[in-house]
């Protein structure tokens, strides 16, 4: 099983000011809460060390973050790979009434048991959280 989600935000600020979160791949793991630690591990790889709170999964998981495509200041595309899943991450940002509207598309696959349950369960909160963070970061 697959889980894909699309969620859109809307911003009172202008896309370069929401760009410069969006494109920091530093900023984007540390909004979601099962990411432990981050390390940049080239120009534009990172290891995100990720803890799921699945039956069996008694440590953390290293999921190798690669961004594919990165159209400064309105797309980023990336994917994670990991023994447990594999994800690919998209943000959008298109200009709107003097704000900025930011699409946010995800595909988990699972390779172990829970996985897919987790993230079915769990993925908007998770974006509930980097919604919440670009508006910290902003001061909206």
């Amino acid at each position: 099983m697959t889980v894909r989600v699309e969620r859109v935000f809307e911003f009172a600020a202008p896309p370069e000011a929401v760009w410069e979160f969006i494109a920091d791949p530093e900023r984007r793991a540390r909004s979601i809460s099962v990411v432990e630690e981050y390390e940049v591990t080239g120009a534009d790889t990172a290891t995100w060390h990720v803890r799921l709170p699945i039956p069996r999964m008694n440590r953390t998981i290293a999921v190798e973050t690669e961004e594919l495509r990165h159209d400064e200041p309105r797309y980023v595309k990336f994917i994670g790979r990991s023994k447990a899943m594999r994800v690919q991450g998209e943000h959008t940002l298109e200009p709107n009434d003097g704000g900025t509207r930011l699409t946010n598309r995800f595909v988990v696959d699972g390779k172990i048991p829970g996985v897919e349950r987790y993230f079915k369960k769990q993925l908007d909160g998770e974006l509930e959280n980097l919604e919440a963070a670009i508006r910290r970061d902003l001061d909206l």
